[in-house]
C-alpha cells in the first residue's frame, strides 16, 4: 500500500471528528480549553473552505460541570452524572458556539442515545436532521444524551457513537482525536519494542487483540473501543484515523501528514440497511442455531426455523437479534421475522408446519437473508452484547 493510496483529509467529502473530554476540558480549572477549541474551529473552517462537510462528536459535558456542582469525588452515581450532564451540556454547547462563530461557522447541537441509532425510524430521522443541517452550512456538534441515559442503555463512550454517526451520514472519513498517535503492536509506555502501525488494511483477530483492556491514562474508551469503532466504520465503507489531539490545530497537522493510524474501509462495504444492522450494539434477544444452519447461513441462505435450537429474549417482529452457534459465539445478527413467542413455538420445525402451529401462515424464514448480516469471524457473547431477560 503506497502513501498515495491512503485516505487524505484534503480529498474528503464528509468527515466526522470525535473529541474526548481530556482534550476539551482544562483539568486544573474545569473550563473549556478555549485556545485549543479555537484552533480546531480554524481547522474545520479550512476544511469547509475546501468543500468538506464536518460533524463533531464531542465529550466534555460532565467534566465541565463537576466542579461547578461540587461533584469532585472520583466516581459519580448515575443520577449525579445525569445532573452534571444537564448543566455541562449548556457550557459545552456555548464553548463550541463561541469557537465556531469566531470563524464564521454556525454550531448545531444534537444529543443522541443508543435508541436513536438502534431504532430504524429514529435512525432515519436523525440522519435526515444531520443531512439538513449540513446542507444549511452548519457544523453539527453531537454528544450522547447522558442527562437521560441509564447505565444499561447507553453507548458509554463516544468512539462508537462517532462511528455510528459516520455510518449514519455516509461519511467517508472518521477521525478520532486521542491522547496517542495511533495503534501500536503493544502499549508503547510499557514495551520499548512496540511498533506504530501507520496503516491497518483489515481488522483481523491479531489487530483487535492489540486493543486489550482500557489502560489507565488513556482516554475514557481506551484503544479497545477505538477498534470497535473502526469495525463499525470500515464495514460501512468509511476510513478511520486515530491521531494525537493535544497540540493546537490537530486536524491541520493530520491534513499535512501528521502521524496517525489509518484503518482502510472494507472493499465489500455493505448497503445502508445492512450497515445499520451490523453496527447495532444492543440486540433485543438471540437465537441459538445448529451446525447445519451455520453452514447454510455462510452459503447465503436465510435462517429457517428447522435449524434453531433456542430462542431467548423479549423481542417483536422487526427487532434486531443476535444469532449464536451452539458454542455461544455470535455468527450473525438480523431483523426478526417473528416475535419471540411465535419464534419459540416454531423453532426446530419445518417451514410447512408454521401455519399448523401458529394458526396463520407467516414467512418461511425466521430471519430473511436480506435482513441478515454475517460476521467475518465468530465472536464470543458477553453480557454487554446479549441482554438477559
Amino acid at each position: 500500500m503506497t502513501d498515495t493510496a491512503l485516505p487524505h483529509l484534503r480529498t474528503a467529502r464528509r468527515i466526522v471528528v470525535k473529541i474526548g473530554s481530556a482534550l476539551i476540558v482544562d483539568p486544573d480549572h474545569a473550563t473549556p480549553r478555549q485556545a485549543w477549541l479555537d484552533s480546531v474551529a480554524q481547522d474545520i473552517a479550512d476544511l469547509r473552505a475546501q468543500g468538506t462537510e464536518v460533524v463533531v462528536v464531542s465529550s466534555g459535558a460532565i467534566a465541565l460541570a463537576r466542579h461547578q456542582l461540587g461533584l469532585t469525588r472520583r466516581v459519580l452515581r448515575l443520577e449525579e452524572k445525569q445532573a452534571a450532564a444537564s448543566v455541562g451540556q449548556i457550557r459545552l454547547a456555548q464553548a463550541w458556539t463561541d469557537a465556531l462563530s469566531g470563524h464564521g461557522l454556525t454550531a448545531a447541537q444534537l444529543l443522541l442515545t443508543p435508541d436513536d441509532t438502534e431504532n430504524r425510524n429514529r435512525y432515519l430521522n436523525a440522519r435526515a436532521s444531520l443531512n439538513t443541517l449540513l446542507g444549511l452550512g452548519c457544523v453539527p456538534v453531537i454528544n450522547e444524551n447522558d442527562a437521560i441515559a441509564t447505565t444499561e442503555i447507553r453507548f458509554g463512550d463516544n468512539d462508537r457513537l462517532a462511528a455510528r454517526v459516520a455510518e449514519m451520514i455516509n461519511a467517508d472519513q472518521l477521525v478520532l482525536l486521542s491522547d496517542i498517535d495511533g495503534l501500536y503492536t503493544a502499549d508503547p509506555r510499557n514495551d520499548p519494542d512496540a511498533r506504530h502501525l501507520p496503516v491497518v488494511a483489515e481488522l483481523t483477530d491479531s489487530i483487535e487483540a492489540m486493543g486489550g483492556a482500557p489502560p489507565p491514562g488513556y482516554s475514557s474508551g481506551g484503544m479497545r473501543t477505538k477498534l470497535m469503532a473502526a469495525r463499525i466504520a470500515t464495514q460501512s465503507g468509511c476510513a478511520m484515523a486515530i491521531t494525537q489531539g493535544q497540540p493546537l490545530h490537530p486536524l491541520g497537522r493530520l491534513r499535512d501528514g501528521g502521524r496517525c493510524t489509518w484503518f482502510l474501509p472494507a472493499t465489500d462495504a455493505r448497503s445502508a440497511r445492512k450497515s445499520w444492522i451490523a453496527g447495532s450494539l444492543t440486540p433485543a434477544g438471540h437465537m441459538v442455531i445448529d451446525d447445519g444452519a451455520v453452514q447454510a447461513l455462510m452459503l447465503g441462505s436465510s435462517l429457517l426455523p428447522a435449524g434453531v435450537k433456542e430462542v431467548a429474549g423479549d423481542f417483536d417482529r422487526g427487532d434486531l437479534i443476535a444469532v449464536l452457534d451452539r458454542h455461544g459465539r455470535r455468527v450473525a445478527c438480523g431483523l426478526a421475522g417473528y416475535g419471540a413467542e411465535d419464534a419459540g413455538r416454531i423453532a426446530g420445525c419445518q417451514s410447512d408446519e408454521i401455519e399448523g402451529l401458529l394458526g396463520w401462515q407467516g414467512a418461511d424464514e425466521l430471519i430473511h437473508r436480506d435482513d441478515l448480516v454475517l460476521f467475518a469471524r465468530t465472536e464470543p457473547t458477553t453480557d454487554q452484547t446479549i441482554p438477559h431477560k
